[in-house]
């Protein structure tokens, strides 16, 4: 099974994103810390989309 390139970037940006996302719902703690980790893990998400755009066939 082959993977595509930007596919790994893609879901590991999603998991990094869900847990910033769960990480500012959550009321104890530093929202600093969770919108770096959000805004980390949104960029893993278009960089990997760009990748998989950019190489499709």
């Amino acid at each position: 099974m082959e993977t595509r390139e930007g596919m790994i970037p893609t879901a590991l940006g999603t998991a990094v994103t869900a847990t910033g996302y769960a990480m500012k719902q959550k009321k104890g703690s530093n929202k600093m810390v969770a919108n770096t980790i959000f805004g980390f893990g949104l960029a893993h998400v278009v960089l990997g989309t760009i990748d998989l755009v950019k190489n499709r066939k």
